[in-house]
């Protein structure tokens, strides 16, 4: 087979997985809603349950649920009918997942779940199996043909089933109000929790490590606390504490090209008098924003009555991973 062949049996793939997408559109109906509802009424957790590739399947909308703010988790049929059924209670959905709608472990555990009381959803590629009749609500995934010539690998069929079970956790999602802190508590971990939950205060350079000299002072002052600070930048504050100015490595390149005595011009004649500051509670992510849009590398926290108490640049930024 040639590369080219390689190329056109992907664009084969990826065109019946397309069309796969656009089909099911049509099952987001009245038993679409009635799943939904289900699902938004309910006390307890969402219990998923698949096997095989419907079962990874089932783990990914699980773990999408639960981190979209509609508590879940995932069952694996087999080890349900030795003990993980236990898990179950009457409070809980179980959602049932099978492209025939005929898989004899999910089947198996139907009659015991009916015994508990939880109510059932089942998600499968047949109105009319067995699954589909006995849930409380169906929500149909029916494809086609698989992107498989072979008609064998579960292939259109699971990407379906992924889709829809993105289209119920994010509809819940809206409907519930869930915001991006909810989503960040339940993220705390890596660059997403970072971005959300940060706060300027966990990263930012405070108390003897902040940049910062008198207005009277000159500018070769401000370039000797610049070095031994490190961020590029230090804030000007007038005899009272507060805030008066900053002075940046691009305000340099630019008193330098006028030759200014830096020996003893004051700070104050060429420093920057309304720049931009940020509070110690700001998250960082929002900080981010703000230095982006203004085309800045740093910024001066203060209190609110304007007196600077830390600082930061775009470098801190990056350590903290919320670049």
């Amino acid at each position: 087979m040639t590369q080219l062949n390689f190329i056109e049996q992907g664009k084969r793939v990826l065109e019946i997985e397309r069309q796969a997408l656009l089909d099911i559109t049509q099952y987001l109906d009245e038993n679409f809603n009635q799943a939904c509802q289900l699902m938004y009424q309910c006390h307890g957790r969402i219990i998923v349950v698949g096997m095989g590739k419907s079962g990874h399947i089932g783990n990914k909308i699980a773990a999408t649920l639960a981190s979209t703010g509609t508590p879940a988790f995932f069952v694996h049929p087999g080890e349900a009918s030795h003990g993980d059924l236990g898990m179950i209670t009457r409070d809980d959905v179980v959602m049932l997942i099978s492209n025939s709608g005929e898989t004899s472990e999910v089947l198996n555990i139907i009659p015991v779940i009916k015994r508990i009381g939880a109510k059932m959803i089942a998600m499968t590629g047949n109105p009319e199996s067995s699954m589909a009749n006995w849930a409380d609500a169906h929500v149909c995934i029916k494809v086609s043909q698989e992107a498989c010539p072979l008609g064998l690998a579960p292939t259109a069929s699971t990407t379906a089933t992924l889709a829809m079970g993105d289209a119920i956790a994010v509809a819940l999602l809206e409907t519930r109000g869930f915001t991006a802190d909810d989503f960040a508590l339940s993220h705390p971990g890596g660059s997403l929790g970072k971005r959300l939950l940060l706060c300027l205060k966990d990263i930012m350079h405070s108390g003897p490590a902040t940049p910062m000299i008198n207005d009277k002072q000159c500018i070769k002052d401000a370039l000797i606390e610049m070095s031994a600070k490190g961020l590029g930048m230090t804030a000007i504050v007038d005899d009272t504490g507060q805030l008066a100015g900053l002075f940046t490595d691009g305000d340099l390149r630019r008193i330098l090209e006028q030759r200014i005595d830096i020996h003893s011009t004051l700070i104050s004649t060429v420093m920057t008098r309304s720049c931009t500051t940020a509070t110690a509670d700001m998250l960082a992510a929002e900080a981010l924003n703000i230095m982006e849009n203004k085309r800045i590398n740093g910024l001066i926290v203060v209190d609110d009555k304007h007196h600077p108490i830390g600082a930061l640049n775009m470098q801190d930024l990056l350590k903290a991973g919320v670049l």
